[in-house]
């Protein structure tokens, strides 16, 4: 038989109740039929908007919280990755045809994520019920009273406890979120001195959400005036990352102190990453320096490249031994690595995704970013520049990735 084209879209469009699509930001991105109609809205008065310019908040009703609780549930949604389901609330809508007059309604909202390929939030589905009239009934006949009574009762215990559920998996995770954090610190203490070589590192984990603890760094020191230094990027969040990081952490040790270069490290990370479970897919970065022959020898799985400031302000980066992340090829196949030279006075910087990286943009556009405040701070030490970059590069409400950086003077 053959299998039927189904028209998502038409689906949408025709799904019964009120449903809504926004991005992570909080714009919409689509509105079904029910939605437009009900919220008394055109499709071209919603799309590309944030939606509290489309519905703000109506400053004359009483003890107004819905716009900060339906904030504070998306923000939620796009920080964990999980359905958040709210508890009924009042939230008028200002009349399209006659501004400064609002109509009181009232909603029970639910909000879910929509999950792309890397597993990021990259929209929200937000439903909403409109319970309006159920409210408004308590004045009608004494038996539509008496039955709207009941309805409120039975709908008002379901928020409640629908809210103590979310209340209680709020403060679970918080309490995760916090192991989980102090067990990274532990992991990743301040690195020892790599000789008269000045060095500084950072960890920043995500701002308000369990995607922390898969990033890690870490500097080695090696016969002569050599150091190996690396970061990395477990996939997942939370206690099973920051469990997975330690083990890959200290086996990439322990393997840069007999490996002959970066590569054959990553080649021995790479095999007993096969046997660690979480540690598929993992990203990772590992370079020799050597100080007597001023030479930088890297290898790469799957990572974003290194970037080297040249004393002249000119930016490299370091993406001539790419391979793909660790346990992504059914056999193993031994990882290339590449050399270049430094001056005194370069700068090496590695870091992991969550510095570069923004939802719906490339990645060259994080690279020059990157690039143009290597070159405006390049002069700054170590700590400075490491603070500056973190300031110029982070989204000011906060990281949605957490991020390890690595900055060394050469």
């Amino acid at each position: 038989m053959r299998k039927p084209q189904i028209d998502y879209t038409a689906v949408f469009h025709a799904l019964p109740g009120m449903v809504a699509l926004l991005t992570p930001d909080l714009v919409y991105a689509d509105a079904n039929d029910d939605f437009l109609r009900l919220a008394g809205r055109t499709r071209e008065q919603l799309l590309g908007r944030y939606i509290f310019d489309v519905f703000p908040e109506n400053p004359n009703a009483p003890a107004a919280a819905g716009m900060r609780e339906t904030r504070a549930s998306m923000l939620r949604v796009a920080a964990t990755g999980e359905r958040d389901t709210m508890a009924m609330l009042r939230y008028d809508i200002e009349d399209p045809e006659r501004p400064g007059h609002w109509v009181e309604h009232f909603w029970s909202p639910v909000n879910a994520p929509v999950l792309g390929p890397d597993g990021q939030v990259v929209l929200i589905v937000h439903r909403v019920e409109e319970v309006t009239e159920l409210i408004r009934a308590r004045g009608g006949t004494d038996s539509d009273s008496s039955r709207a009574r009941v309805l409120e009762a039975e709908l008002y215990t379901r928020a409640r406890e629908l809210h103590e559920v979310n209340e209680r998996l709020r403060k679970a995770h918080a309490r995760e979120r916090e192991v989980a954090l102090a067990l990274q610190e532990a992991m990743l203490p301040a690195p020892t001195p790599v000789g008269h070589h000045r060095a500084a590192v950072r960890y920043r984990p995500a701002a308000g959400a369990l995607n922390v603890c898969g990033d890690w760094y870490d500097l080695v020191d090696l016969p002569g005036d050599r150091i190996a230094v690396a970061v990395g990027d477990v996939v997942g969040h939370g206690l099973e990352a920051a469990c997975v990081m330690g083990q890959l952490r200290s086996a990439l040790s322990a393997a840069a102190r007999v490996a002959d270069g970066p590569a054959q490290a990553l080649d021995a990370l790479g095999l007993y990453a096969r046997h660690v479970d979480g540690a598929e897919s993992t990203t990772v970065v590992k370079t020799f320096i050597d100080w007597d022959t001023r030479t930088l020898t890297y290898s790469s799985a799957g990572h974003p490249p290194p970037a080297l400031l040249h004393p002249d302000g000119t930016v490299t980066f370091l993406d001539q031994a790419t391979d793909p992340p660790l346990g992504a090829r059914p056999e193993h196949v031994p990882r290339p690595q590449a050399s270049t030279g430094f001056t005194e006075g370069a700068t090496l910087v590695l870091y992991t995704d969550g510095l570069i990286e923004r939802r719906d943009e490339d990645i060259d556009a994080g690279l020059a970013r990157l690039a143009d405040s290597l070159v405006r701070h390049g002069p700054a030490g170590p700590e400075a520049l490491s603070d500056a970059l973190l300031a110029d590069l982070l989204p000011p409400p906060g990281n949605t990735d957490d991020t390890a950086l690595v900055i060394i003077r050469l």
